[in-house]
């Protein structure tokens, strides 16, 4: 496939009437059209394991699924039997199904650094539940966030930090205050300039790059000794990292932690884990003021949660984390070779853990670049592949990574053409890709 003679006309329509009817054309911001490059963004038909299909028929190999949610690939055979098998049995009721206590059952033996669990739909839902408990118990007002990190929330607490910060008002967003990643040192400093205010300490464990020796551990420290609750966002890191995520492969327990995204492979399910003196605190059997933790009509629907169970059973029998890891592997080191090949390798660079890479996309001056970036995803989608990131699903085969590696490849020609000319501009044929979060349209 060439998308420069396949312009993906029935995918430009539906991008219209998509923008017609829903704010922004997509539900969640990075599935935006403005992520694309102009009038490549294809509106997807259908998928099954790695592969997608848009309405205009183009097949891709896909990567960042879901937005990391899709991580054993579309319709998993497991999965998807779990789904139907609920499917007849009622999907919500009146009082707990069993298949709560099922799942909740499954989701501690998997991540047995946790002693409660509560379900929900969203990441959102689990991060502020956990924030609001953590202000319960402690009874401080502020949150102290990682402020390297892209994202916590839809709701105001974390919204209010970013450019889209309208309608929130300032009173809000003045109690969340952020310190660095990996700086031991800065975050005592809040702590202690806010002594006997902060709440929580809210961050992924891990990101980009593995922890600095001691950093957990010494955040568990600080957590104990200045009376916050210390919380893993584990929506990225959870399965990926190891099947209890970024806690049970580096060894620090959180008092909370949130799961989503892998969680369900696409259903929608999160969960919010954690100490049980932490967690009663939400519910019927403490003597303490009641915290309405979270209640929600759809947090238990049978057929999501059977799908999680279905996802926690298939990554501890099937090792997926480590086929992840090894996918990922193969693709990082087929990406780096041939943008080295190409004289690129100082300008298209791959990051992260190998179950959870991206790629940034650097100018003359290895700056990072939209223009750049633009450039790049129009040529990968010109040879079939579909790449917001290079996060991988277990569903990839060995052909489909090189596959992917060959389309690299010729996109790094291009990428070196352009650098050499100094202006990327001849190979936009269009307005270039936009970062989500920003004040202006």
């Amino acid at each position: 496939m060439d998308t420069e003679e396949f312009p993906l006309p029935q995918s430009r329509q539906a991008n219209e009437r998509l923008h017609a009817l829903i704010p922004g054309g997509a539900h969640t911001y990075a599935k935006g059209d403005d992520q694309y490059p102009e009038n490549l963004a294809p509106v997807i038909s259908h998928g099954r394991g790695a592969h997608v299909w848009d309405v205009d028929d183009n097949r891709y190999i896909e990567y960042g699924s879901g937005l990391r949610s899709v991580s054993l690939g579309h319709a998993h055979p497991r999965v998807i039997e779990a789904v139907r098998r609920e499917l007849d049995r009622g999907s919500n009721f009146v009082r707990p199904s069993i298949v709560e206590l099922a799942a909740a059952e499954r989701f501690l033996a998997t991540v047995p650094t946790a002693e409660m669990v509560k379900f929900a739909k969203n990441g959102s839902d689990v991060t502020t539940a956990a924030v609001r408990l953590a202000r319960a118990v402690t009874g401080c007002p502020r949150v102290a966030i990682c402020g390297d990190q892209p994202f916590f929330s839809v709701d105001d607490w974390f919204i209010g930090t970013t450019p889209m910060s309208a309608g929130i008002p300032a009173e809000t967003t003045e109690l969340t205050v952020a310190f660095p990643y990996g700086d031991l040192a800065a975050t005592e400093e809040l702590l202690t300039r806010y002594r006997g205010e902060v709440a929580c300490l809210i961050l992924e464990p891990a990101g980009h790059t593995e922890p600095p020796p001691g950093y957990l551990s010494g955040l568990r420290e600080l957590a104990d000794r200045h009376g916050c609750v210390l919380v893993f966002d584990e929506m990225i890191t959870g399965l990926r990292w190891s099947e209890a995520g970024a806690q049970g492969l580096y060894g620090v327990v959180p008092d909370l932690s949130t799961f989503g995204k892998a969680l369900g492979n696409g259903f929608a399910v999160s969960a919010l884990a954690g100490r049980r003196e932490l967690m009663e605190r939400g519910g019927l059997r403490h003597p303490g003021d009641r915290v309405f933790l979270l209640s929600t009509t759809h947090g238990a629907e049978t057929h999501s949660l059977a799908a999680a169970m279905a996802v926690l059973t298939t990554y501890v029998e099937e090792g997926v984390t480590a086929r992840l890891h090894a996918l990922g592997e193969r693709l990082a080191a087929g990406v780096r070779e041939a943008a080295a090949a190409m004289g690129v390798g100082d300008h298209i660079v791959v990051r992260g853990r190998a179950s959870n890479l991206v790629f940034a996309t650097l100018d003359e001056n290895r700056k990072p670049s939209q223009r750049y970036r633009t450039l790049f995803l129009r040529r990968l989608l010109a040879g079939g592949v579909l790449a917001p990131s290079f996060v991988v699903s277990s569903a990839l085969s060995d052909t489909d990574i090189d596959r992917t590696v060959d389309v690299v490849a010729q996109a790094c020609a291009v990428y070196r053409k352009a650098l050499d000319s100094g202006d990327p501009t001849p190979w936009l044929a269009g307005r270039p890709v936009k970062p989500v979060f920003r004040r202006r349209v």
